[in-house]
Formats: C-alpha cells, sequence, structure tokens
C-alpha cells in the first residue's frame, strides 16, 4: 500500500538525514522496508541510517545501505540492520573510511553466500581483524595509513564466497595477511586475486570436485570411451566474472572448469564425464560450416540443434549418457517468457532442446515445438544426419516461431543455459572478416620449423618461507631447455691443457672401477670348472641317475650402480676474474666439468649436466647440457662450450627441479654435486635469508627422496652461509686456479 505524504514526512524527519538527493529515493526505499521489516525492524532501519549519515562520507553509503539491508534483515534476521550500521560507524573511525562503499556494496551478495545472522557476525569480524593486522605497521612502524589491500578484498568478496567456505576465505585472507603486511602493493595484487600464489590459495581452499585432483581419470575416461587423446586444460571462473568462460576446444586443447560442485544428484565427477562426452561427440560427428551464411539468430539455433543431435548419437552408444544430460539440462517453463517484455527466443530454443532430449517427458503443448521435435528424431533416426541438415532445420524453426520481440536488447536468459555444453566455437568457419572474430580464436598451426618441445610450458614450485613456516604454492616457475650448442673442439683444448693432470685422474680412475669379482655358479658354459658341482654330478652319473650338465662357472665385476647429476650456478657473477687468476670463474668452471665429465665417462656411472639461473620468481632458467643417456661426445662437448653466465641465483626451485630428473632414475645411490660461486639471491627478494633457508628446505625435501646434495663453492666468504643450506655436506674452494683439479678429486673421494 502505497505512504501516504503525511506518513512519508514522518518517516523522513525519524531518518534524521539532511541530504536532499535522499527525497527521490526514500519513498520506494520505504515501501520495501514496511513490506518486510517489523516495526521495530523499520525503527532500527531508519536509526541505522541516521547513523551511517553521520560519518560524514556523503550521500552513497545512506542510499546503499536503505536500498540494501531491507532484503538483508529479511533473510538473516532484523538483527543485521544494528550489526551493519554500527560496522559502518566503527569502520568510519578508523583510516579505512574508503573501503564503506564496497563494505556496503557487497553485503547483500555475502548474505545470500552466508545465510544466517550468526555467520554475518563472523565476516565482519573477520574484516575488522584484517584492517588491525594490516593497518597498524609497516616495516615495524606504528602508521594511520589505510590498510591498502581492504578496498580490493571487498570487492572481490562475493566471488570468494562463490568458491569457498567461510573457513577457506579464512584462510586465504590469513595466508595474505601473514606474507604481505608490510609490502603494501603486493597486498593490493593478493587480494584482488591479481598475484599468481593469490589464485593458487584460492585453488588449494576451494570445495568441490577440483579438476586437478581428477586430471588423470577424466583424461583415461576421454581416451578409452572417445579414443580422444587431447590436453585437458583447466579455466576459473572466479577469475573472469565479465566473459563468464564456457567449456571449449581448440588448437590448444580441451578447455574445463578447475572445479564441479554436485548438482541435481549428479556428483561433480559426472558434470565432468557430462561436459567431455559432449565435445568428444561434437569432435567425432560435428563438421565445421560457413557462418557468413547464417544471421546471428540462426546461427544460434543451429547451434542448439547441433548439441542435441550429438547427444543422441552418443546416448545410442552410451546410453548411460541419457540419465546425466537429463538431469543438468534444465526444463524451461513454457510460458515463463513475456514475449511483450523480452525476447524469447533462447527461451524456445531451450522449450526445443529439452523436448528433443525427454521426448516422452517433456509435457510441453506448443505446436511447433511438438512439430520440429518429431522432425527432429526423424532426421536423426536415419542414421546419416549432418550438420548441414540441422542447419537446414534450424533456420525452418526460427523461421516459423519468429517474433518482433526478438530483437529486444532484454533476452530472456531464465533456464536456458545448458552448462555441460561448449560455446560452439569449432562449427563455425568465418570467410569475411567481421566482428564475430573477435570473439574466437583462430585454429593455430605449428610452423614446420617449431617444435612442441621449443616452448614447454614451466613447471611450477612452491617455495618456503621461513618467516611464516610455510610454503608459498606454486610461487616459482622454472622454464627448461636444451642448452645451444657452441665449438666443441674449445672443449678440447682445455682437455690437451690438462693432459697432464687427465692421465693422473685415469691412474686414480682404475683404482675406482669396480675389483671385486662375483662368482655365478651353474653354468653349463663357463670360464672353469665348478668342482663341488663337477664331482657331484659324476657320484650322480656313476649312480645311474641323470647328471647335472651345469658344472661351469664364471666371473663378473661387481659393479657401482650410481647416478650423478652435476648443477652448475649460471649467474652473472660467473664472469668475474678472481684476483689473482687471468680466467674467469666460467672458463675455469668449463675446465673442471670437461675433466669431471671425461673421469665419469671413464668409469661408466649414469650421469648428466644441467646449469641454472634466474630473474625473478617467474623465470629460473634450467638448461639440459648432458642427458643421463648421452655420452661425452662432441655434441655435449658443443653445449658446454657455448655457457654463458647471466642473471641470479635462485637455487631452491633449481634444486627441486634437479631432483625431479635425478629421482626418477633406478641406482642405488643419487649423488646431486652442486657448483656455485655465491649465496642464492634474486633481485625481488630483499631478505637475504629468505632464498638460503628455502635451499636449505630443498636440500631436507631431497635427502626425503633418497638424493645425497653436496656442494663445492667457490665464495671465499661461503662459510657464513653454505652450512645453514648443506649442513656439513660441502667444500669450499679458496684457490679457484685450482678448481679443475679439485672438482674431480672430490667426486672420486664422494663415489669411491
Amino acid at each position: 500500500m502505497p505512504l501516504n505524504d503525511e506518513q512519508l514526512q514522518a518517516y523522513r524527519e525519524e531518518l534524521g538525514c539532511g541530504f536532499k538527493d535522499l527525497d527521490e529515493f526514500f519513498p520506494l526505499c520505504m515501501e520495501e522496508a514496511l513490506k518486510l521489516l517489523s516495526e521495530q525492524g523499520v525503527k532500527d532501519y531508519l536509526e541505522g541510517a541516521g547513523l551511517i549519515c553521520k560519518i560524514g562520507r556523503g550521500f552513497e553509503p545512506v542510499l546503499v545501505y536503505l536500498e540494501e539491508m531491507p532484503e538483508v534483515a529479511d533473510r538473516l534476521g532484523e538483527g543485521a540492520l544494528s550489526l551493519v550500521s554500527q560496522s559502518v560507524w566503527n569502520m568510519s573511525r578508523t583510516p579505512n573510511g574508503k573501503a564503506i562503499p564496497p563494505f556496503l556494496q557487497t553485503i547483500a551478495e555475502v548474505s545470500r553466500r552466508l545465510g544466517s545472522l550468526e555467520l554475518l557476525r563472523g565476516y565482519i569480524e573477520m574484516i575488522f581483524d584484517f584492517m588491525e593486522r594490516t593497518t597498524g605497521s609497516i616495516h615495524g612502524f606504528h602508521t594511520t595509513i589505510p590498510s591498502p589491500g581492504l578496498p580490493e578484498f571487498l570487492e572481490k568478496v562475493p566471488v570468494l564466497f562463490k568458491s569457498l567456505s567461510c573457513s577457506g576465505v579464512k584462510n586465504w585472507i590469513e595466508y595474505g595477511i601473514r606474507n604481505y603486511s608490510n609490502h603494501p602493493e603486493r597486498q593490493k595484487d593478493y587480494f584482488s586475486l591479481q598475484s599468481a600464489d593469490s589464485r593458487a590459495v584460492l585453488q588449494r581452499e576451494r570445495h568441490g570436485t577440483l579438476f586437478m585432483d581428477n586430471e588423470r581419470k577424466l583424461d583415461l575416461y576421454l581416451r578409452s570411451l572417445w579414443l580422444d587423446g587431447d590436453h585437458l586444460v583447466p579455466y576459473s571462473h572466479a577469475f573472469d566474472e565479465l566473459r563468464k568462460p564456457m567449456p571449449y576446444y581448440d588448437a590448444y586443447g580441451i578447455r574445463v572448469p578447475d572445479v564441479f560442485d554436485d548438482r541435481a544428484g549428479i556428483s561433480g565427477i559426472d558434470r565432468y564425464r557430462a561436459v567431455l562426452a559432449h565435445m568428444a561427440a561434437h569432435r567425432r560427428w560435428t563438421t565445421p560450416i560457413v557462418a557468413d551464411n547464417f544471421s546471428p539468430f540462426q546461427r544460434v539455433a543451429i547451434e542448439f540443434l547441433e548439441d542435441s543431435r550429438v547427444e543422441y548419437l552418443a546416448m545410442q552408444i552410451y546410453p548411460g549418457l541419457r540419465r546425466i544430460w537429463r538431469a543438468l539440462h534444465p526444463r524451461p517453463e513454457e510460458e515463463a517468457c513475456k514475449p511483450e517484455e523480452e525476447s524469447c527466443i533462447r527461451h524456445r530454443l531451450a522449450m526445443l532442446s529439452h523436448a528433443i532430449q525427454n521426448p516422452d517427458s517433456h509435457g510441453y503443448e506448443n505446436e511447433k515445438v511438438l512439430e520440429f521435435t518429431a522432425r527432429f528424431h526423424e532426421m536423426v533416426s536415419t542414421g546419416v544426419s549432418s550438420t548441414s541438415d540441422v542447419a537446414q532445420l534450424a533456420i525452418s524453426y526460427i523461421a516459423q516461431t519468429r517474433l518482433q520481440s526478438d530483437q529486444s536488447p532484454k533476452i530472456h536468459f531464465t533456464d536456458t543455459e545448458v552448462e555441460y555444453r561448449d560455446d560452439n566455437r569449432h562449427m563455425w568457419r568465418f570467410i569475411e572478416e567481421g566482428d564475430e572474430e573477435e570473439m574466437f580464436e583462430e585454429d593455430r598451426k605449428l610452423n614446420p620449423d617449431e617444435k612442441l618441445t621449443d616452448r614447454l610450458p614451466p613447471r611450477l614450485y612452491h617455495e618456503w618461507d621461513y618467516n611464516t613456516k610455510t610454503f608459498r604454492p606454486d610461487w616459482v616457475s622454472v622454464y627448461e631447455h636444451l642448452h645451444p650448442s657452441g665449438d666443441a673442439g674449445h672443449i678440447d683444448r682445455l682437455l690437451a691443457k690438462h693432459e697432464a693432470l687427465a692421465k693422473q685422474l685415469k691412474r686414480v680412475l682404475d683404482l675406482l672401477k669396480p675389483q671385486q669379482m662375483v662368482r655365478i655358479r651353474y653354468q653349463e658354459e663357463g670360464s672353469e670348472l665348478d668342482l663341488d658341482v663337477a664331482i657331484r654330478s659324476l657320484i650322480e652319473y656313476k649312480a645311474g641317475s641323470q647328471p647335472d650338465p651345469r658344472i661351469n662357472m664364471s666371473h663378473r665385476h661387481d659393479g657401482r650402480d650410481i647416478a650423478v647429476l652435476l648443477l652448475l650456478d649460471l649467474s652473472a657473477s660467473l664472469n668475474d676474474i678472481p684476483e689473482g687468476c687471468e680466467q674467469s670463474i666460467l672458463e675455469l668452471s668449463q675446465e673442471a666439468v670437461s675433466l669431471l665429465s671425461l673421469a665419469i665417462e671413464g668409469l661408466g656411472d649414469d650421469f648428466a649436466i644441467a646449469g641454472f639461473s634466474s630473474n625473478t620468481r617467474h623465470e629460473v632458467f634450467y638448461q639440459h647440457i648432458k642427458g643421463f643417456s648421452e655420452h661425452w661426445d662432441d655434441t655435449v662437448k658443443a653445449r658446454l662450450a657455448a655457457m654463458e653466465a647471466g642473471y641470479s641465483t635462485r637455487m631452491g626451485a633449481a634444486l627441486r627441479h634437479a631432483g625431479h630428473y635425478l629421482g626418477a632414475r633406478k641406482a642405488d645411490k643419487k649423488l646431486l654435486l652442486v657448483l656455485t660461486d655465491g649465496e642464492p639471491s634474486d633481485i625481488d627478494v630483499g631478505d637475504s635469508q629468505l632464498l638460503i633457508q628455502d635451499a636449505h628446505k630443498a636440500v631436507g625435501e631431497l635427502d626425503q627422496d633418497g638424493i645425497y646434495t653436496y656442494c663445492i663453492n667457490l665464495d671465499a666468504r661461503a662459510d657464513e652461509y653454505v652450512g645453514d643450506i648443506f649442513g656439513k655436506q660441502y667444500t669450499v674452494i679458496d684457490r679457484i686456479e685450482r678448481l679443475p683439479e679439485r672438482l674431480p678429486q672430490l667426486f672420486m673421494s664422494l663415489t669411491k
């Protein structure tokens, strides 16, 4: 019932707020409040709005409170009115007044996700705890500046609560506060979901069926049932609200959501299967057609009917898909769309799609829906239908059901979006360039000379934060590639320079080679007679029994079973020439590694060489110089000759990546040798202990995996830090010019 002027004026005076701009909106707000709130609720509502009016933040916060709070109070209870208004007042007394508008603008959406006044109170307490912990100090000094990440966090709160439980949001906030409370810009990136670790922690805390937990299972499903082995690539709804991505496939792989909740009685894993089966059916039976021949409405209709056709064909092979797809396909109500108010084209197509999927139970009475459902089944029952046939049927349906209101910009979407279906970009080919192409990626073909391995995606590794005693998930990106080649003759010249040392090493190698002989008995052919077996066989022969013919024995060496990976620090400091030397550290390293490689090749041990450097956590470079399966030949020498130094030394990630390869070797003993000239460092890290402690943690992880790590350090002041990383497993070479001699000797002493 509309308010009369006298009632409206009384409520306006009770509000006690002098903003003239409120006069236009106040009547509608009061009508909503009177409809949803009790008498006491209306009083608390106006009192709360009056309190917000007094904070001195202008007209907008008052209006947002008046518009949003009746719905919130109706859903959670009228105690929310004073709770929110008092929270806004308290927030205004802090340096965080600019966070009030996003707090109020998102309160309705948050309340819908929380569902109770108790949880709303917990959410508000979490916000004030956030403010206190991120406003109080910067770099140890007390300040009165606002919390840098609070406005960004409040803007992302609806996204967070759509993806996480309350405990998940709390854990996500806790991680950001622990790691970035003293870094304003990084704090903003984290709480606006822009940084990689922010997304990684969000992924870790998400509910539902996660793609990454089921990737192998889904890949096997696709391969075994559909003989389709394309790459599966996840995407996230949380980071692209505007575009709202859908499943699709292109030249780079099949794209699916990164998480699915159970819905309509269908588990998350079955929802993934529904998506993959639908796209696999398209890949098998859909033939791309020229888009320029059809209008936008015709293309939408063709997509709906082609989706239905490939699902029909798939269900003939796998009838179990029918239950899943029917449960997930929405059922639009026949009279839900009002043609006089909105465009109903999607509504009509969704009805037809549902009727095709449920021909005996859809319950629709629309003549055209019934007619085209019958025509569709008549077409596909022949077993020779095609995408072109579907196109003609769709054009006919659009022509016979067209309405003037179809042109309306207000489109009826309710129960028209079939979420397990892809966006059908694969169906269309464009002849002339137009706006449509901007919506789709072109299928990219590799150049004849381009190899997929030349552009391997990064491998992500965690990094240890000793301040918080936690790992930063997926923090470091390691890019690996094969080292380029140079002049192999350069290495031969270095070996010739150290010919005397090489001969000395060879004599030591002869002592290291396996000498112990193991007897192998019961051989029909062997190097000598096994007397015990021969006498026994003679006795059996004399006794008339069949003698054992295996009367010989042979011998073999009890060989070494060692796998070794030499990890070289290739940071820029290797270009330095130490005092008293004529060569750079890089050149001395080349000589030492050449001699070591020659020695290990003579021993026959499983051996690989790799180098690393870094340019922030986003770019750690790992270069393969010699693989385990390669011999010490000109190919490997050419790579070693081309070694160059540059960038920084993020050692922990390189150790973990080297351990990834060494751990896969089948050997009794696994040795990771690290040759470096300084402590771990990188340009994006200010705390020198951070990377030292991370490298120490990496050494511990490798030790748990059965990999023995040993460091050869060329830094004169290495005693200050190298023990913190490797414990007692290191050697410092003060006289760097002796490196070519000392490196092979150290290896032999470690493996004798």
